[in-house]
């Protein structure tokens, strides 16, 4: 307690006067002085130790690592390196803590017994550099490994599972947790229906959450945010009445994001607003930025423009780019020229480095016919030196996940891919599908811009996974970027025709296609 509260004097005295002094007693003191840099008292206690464990060695490590003197904690690491397990393990966490992640991994490698925190933690160190791949891959070595991984190995992997969308690796761990007979605690559980929602598994997901003794408010708030992603705001919505009459956990602000968020794409706007006064009236909560963007994103989407400048103009914080390219949408969305200009020159002010607002100011000019004005984005795009971002899509078939961009030939089953493309695009056009060239930059030929369209990288990835697949077999494919107009009506065509469910999540939600309809009801 004198320690958490920096009172390292009253601390050692009380250390002074015990009769016995256990491991923990050492090591809290030891830590005390090194987290607030009192190097030289920490390192008087610690020689003094008549025992370490990992915890003494880490907390001395870091300590000098923390206030810059690398060289004392590799002096300290050579005193025990070859007969000491300990000194590994802390050396190699103290090399991942000054982001060399090559040495962690060497010294790592070296260890001949390693626990479940020290392949946890090495794991952790790759998910936190954006190695992903790599911490996956170290996971599967674990497993391998014999060594039994424990809730926060679990809950780290799931995670990047989540930021990647890799959901069969999510399933395979889950399985893995059922298989050793191991019930997942709160923290791994939530860290499943994290990962499910993510990836658009709603049933996985509530199957998850309805499986917890006692839910936690990320799982509540991960199902909210789920089911709102994935266009089915009613249960959405469902859930948060639920929270809200169990008594046992309350709403945050991320919570709230989720709520707004699933009104926002089902179009709500009464009930939305009476969401967004209940954060501060009733709940008690103070409005962030997050809030502003959802509630501004929720009346842009209905039109609701005045309404959206009030708001705007009465609010005690500065608008963030969120925000504004949350009114940029909506301008999109209902070819409000003017108000789009005053949101992408905020937005210009904010990030000019980020290319989808001239994109999207492009659009907005493409659409009104505005090619002039089109022109003088790229001519800025060209001086600023921003390069727009490429379209990608990707598709897991057979557990390898497959990569297209736009025009992609790179395939192997490239040539099938396109073939099977232009017969669809036959058969959507006898269907009745008209393409939607309003979009298309290029001031070229009608003829020209479809062809153009024909080949964007989500159409490929769901032509290559329909002739890939067995004929029913539902199709989940990924995008980097928002789905234009186009595609959307064209993916509406598609599931009809080859009579699948072919769910896209794009950077912004799920859109679920089945029978000629999607689940946003075209209303993203």
């Amino acid at each position: 307690m004198y320690v958490k509260c920096d009172g390292m004097e009253d601390a050692k005295n009380l250390f002074d006067e015990m009769g016995r002094r256990d491991l923990c007693s050492w090591n809290v003191l030891v830590s005390g002085y090194a987290r607030l840099g009192l190097l030289q008292e920490a390192r008087k206690l610690f020689d003094e130790m008549p025992d370490r464990d990992n915890f003494t060695w880490t907390a001395m490590v870091s300590g000098y690592v923390r206030y810059d003197r690398p060289n004392e904690a590799l002096d300290l690491m050579r005193t025990g390196l070859e007969s000491d397990q300990v000194v590994w393990s802390s050396l190699s966490d103290m090399y991942g803590k000054c982001g060399s992640i090559e040495e962690a991994r060497h010294i790592f490698d070296r260890m001949v017994d390693r626990d479940v925190v020290t392949w946890t933690t090495m794991i952790g160190r790759y998910f936190e550099d954006g190695r992903r791949d790599e911490g996956l891959h170290l996971f599967k070595d674990l497993i391998k490994s014999g060594t039994r991984p424990n809730e926060f190995t679990f809950a780290g992997v799931l995670n990047a599972c989540s930021d990647v969308t890799a959901e069969q690796l999510g399933r395979q761990v889950h399985g893995y947790i059922t298989r050793v007979g191991s019930t997942p605690s709160s923290f791994a559980a939530s860290a499943l229906v994290h990962m499910y929602s993510k990836c658009g598994s709603m049933v996985n997901a509530e199957r998850v959450f309805k499986g917890m003794l006692q839910p936690d408010l990320v799982s509540w708030t991960s199902l909210i945010a789920g089911y709102a992603q994935n266009g089915k705001p009613n249960e959405a919505l469902h859930y948060f009445e639920l929270l809200l009459n169990s008594g046992k956990v309350h709403p945050d602000h991320i919570t709230f994001v989720g709520v707004l968020s699933a009104c926002a794409h089902a179009g709500l706007v009464d009930k939305g607003l009476q969401y967004f006064y209940s954060i501060k009236d009733k709940h008690g909560l103070t409005y962030t930025t997050d809030h502003y963007a959802c509630i501004i994103d929720l009346l842009a989407r209905c039109g609701r423009f005045e309404e959206a400048k009030r708001i705007i103009s009465g609010m005690p914080i500065k608008p963030d780019k969120f925000l504004w390219a949350s009114l940029l949408g909506g301008c999109r969305i209902h070819k409000n020229v003017e108000l789009a200009e005053k949101a992408a020159e905020a937005l210009f002010e904010i990030e000019p480095e980020n290319p989808a607002t001239y994109v999207t100011m492009a659009n907005i000019y493409a659409t009104a016919g505005k090619w002039a004005e089109v022109a003088k984005i790229r001519t800025i795009m060209d001086d600023r030196g921003v390069v727009k971002k490429p379209g990608k899509s990707w598709i897991e078939v057979k557990r390898k996940t497959h990569v297209f961009l736009v025009g992609d030939k790179s395939h192997p089953k490239s040539k099938q891919i396109h073939e099977f493309l232009g017969e669809l695009s036959r058969r959507m056009k006898e269907e009745g599908f008209v393409p939607d060239t309003n979009s298309v930059l290029h001031d070229v030929e009608e003829e020209q811009k479809e062809q153009n369209l024909s080949y964007h990288s989500e159409k490929l990835a769901i032509a290559y996974g329909v002739i890939s697949t067995a004929a029913g077999t539902p199709i989940k494919v990924f995008k980097n970027l928002r789905t234009c107009v186009d595609c959307h009506t064209a993916i509406k065509f598609i599931s009809k025709i080859v009579d699948r469910k072919i769910v896209v999540r794009d950077s912004a939600r799920f859109h679920c296609f089945e029978n000629g309809s999607c689940s946003c009801r075209d209303y993203w």
